[in-house]
């Protein structure tokens, strides 16, 4: 009896004594109360946790707000900047493969260097030797077109609620990242009125690799312009925050194109893992397109799904069945929103029919070659193109699918429908497409379209929804019943319908409308 009191005694006594040790430790490491708000150029940052910066009004002493937010560790989540620069090697063109392995052989090295040391070393292997001719080359367009992707998908919620979205106030993000890299993305999608960041040198219209030092910067940029004046009351917001994504979405710019082949986050794990799968993916891409090619879609179409290229097909009562008839199924003319280069042979083999062809508009010629159904290469010119269908379908060619929107769109939303469709009498049947890839984007604005069809069937898994709507018959044709179509395959896919098109999108990604020329962006509103 004595034993088992003298255990609860002291079993009393170490809880006692590890609360009041645990207290002590608390109190001795609690933070230092914030500095009192000073402009100064050696102490312009005001420490404030974003979780108690609940008020929005301005000081009370009349003075304005600006709001100094550091990108890596406060805007964004990733405590690591290592997948934005893995990603800028992959995409940099030309050396890409061999920049982005020499940069996965360097991890363990960076992550003895220190952030910023880190930072212009992952900066000088990413950049150096690419291209900045002209304002623009492929360095701006990775910033503009191919980095905003990642950035978007790591901006924490929380942060851009108390910085960003708050317009009473003056947003300034400081990152230590090249300015080229970040700073089209800030800018556009977050609406940031000035960002602080180093530079990258150049010489003969090509990056150096090496970066501005943080006074180089400093004495580039009129700080008090930046900040906003003597009178402002600057706070500062760093740290993580936790990520509230439908407030994210309902208070930014939607991503609607984005460019680049990376359709993964590369962090040192998984690019360790694209490395590793690149031999066997070769040889997966020529086995399935064999299958493609030499097999029907009765045999290949199961075979390709245990290789990993997986379908799914929804219908309603009045879809059309699969059968290797034609005359069992009187669909003509079949309309949908364009995924990716293979779209119209996954309606091809949903439907069981090998008489339908593709109209296309700018893929290679290999891809017509290699098609294994016929391809029907349009013009753009509209007469002709129109002409040119009415004769395919009045002819006694098959059936035809046509993709309105002219380019493919990899997030939910919709591209303008052109009503060309609608002109050539015939009842449409709607499909609604849903792709997602692992591994690789199989579309490209501004890289080679020859290799479109070889990166997607490098993926390790490959997925595609094929859903067909309730056929529309088409009177009268034009615009109206293009958005009619455009509408029922939206709600279908619960994708976003726009008024942009792909000469938006090329505007958006390349600088061009994608033929011939630069010329001055565009921005047009987003329709709900």
């Amino acid at each position: 009896m004595a034993k088992v009191f003298t255990k609860s005694l002291l079993s009393f006594f170490f809880y006692i004594f590890n609360k009041v040790v645990k207290t002590l430790k608390s109190s001795s490491h609690a933070p230092p109360p914030p500095p009192m708000p000073t402009t100064s150029a050696d102490n312009m940052i005001t420490r404030w946790s974003s979780e108690s910066d609940d008020d929005d009004e301005p000081p009370a002493n009349g003075t304005t707000t600006t709001v100094l937010c550091k990108v890596e560790g406060g805007l964004l989540m990733s405590p690591s900047t290592f997948p934005y620069f893995m990603l800028a090697a992959l995409e940099s063109g030309g050396l890409g493969l061999i920049r982005a392995i020499l940069l996965l052989l360097m991890y363990p090295a960076l992550i003895l260097l220190g952030h910023d040391r880190a930072i212009r070393a992952m900066a000088m292997v990413s950049f150096a030797g690419v291209s900045s001719k002209d304002g623009g080359g492929a360095f701006r367009l990775m910033g503009r077109a191919v980095m905003p992707k990642l950035l978007l998908e790591d901006v924490s919620a929380e942060v851009f609620d108390a910085a960003v979205r708050r317009r009473r106030r003056r947003v300034v993000c400081v990152s230590g990242m090249p300015r080229e890299m970040v700073e089209p993305f800030l800018n556009e999608y977050l609406g940031v009125d000035a960002v602080v960041a180093p530079e990258m040198r150049a010489f003969g219209g090509y990056c150096l690799g090496v970066m501005e030092s943080d006074g180089e910067v400093m004495r580039r940029l009129d700080m008090e312009e930046v900040i906003g004046g003597g009178d402002e009351f600057v706070v500062g917001i760093g740290g993580h925050g936790r990520s509230f994504r439908q407030l994210f979405d309902t208070c930014c710019k939607p991503l609607v194109f984005h460019d680049g082949r990376t359709a993964f986050r590369p962090t040192p794990s998984a690019t360790l893992a694209m490395f590793a799968w690149l031999p066997l993916s070769t040889l997966l891409a020529v086995l399935r397109a064999a299958v493609f090619l030499l097999l029907p879609f009765s045999l290949s179409v199961p075979l390709l799904a245990a290789l990993g290229m997986h379908s799914r097909r929804i219908t309603t009562p009045s879809s059309p069945s699969p059968s290797p008839s034609p005359a069992a199924d009187q669909c003509r003319l079949f309309v949908s929103n364009h995924r990716s280069i293979v779209d119209a042979l996954y309606i091809s083999a949903a439907t069981g029919r090998d008489d339908l062809a593709a109209a296309t508009y700018g893929i290679s010629r290999l891809s017509e070659i290699l098609s294994p159904i016929r391809t029907f290469r349009l013009t753009r010119r509209r007469a002709a193109d129109l002409a040119a269908m009415r004769a395919h379908l009045s002819g006694g060619g098959g059936g035809l699918v046509v993709c309105p929107e002219g380019t493919t769109c990899r997030e939910p939303y919709l591209l303008r429908f052109s009503p060309l469709f609608t002109e050539l009498g015939a009842d449409v049947q709607p499909v609604a497409l849903h792709s997602e890839a692992s591994m690789f984007h199989g579309t490209t604005a501004g890289g080679r379209k020859l290799l479109d069809p070889l990166f997607l069937l490098m993926n390790p898994t490959l997925a595609y929804v094929v859903q067909f709507l309730e056929p529309v018959a088409v009177s009268g044709g034009g615009p109206e019943m293009a958005n009619e179509v455009q509408r029922r395959i939206g709600e279908a896919l619960e994708y976003t319908c726009t008024a942009l098109t792909r000469r938006d999108k090329y505007l958006a990604l390349t600088g061009n409308d994608g033929r011939v020329g630069t010329v001055t962006a565009t921005n047009k509103k987003i329709r709900s």
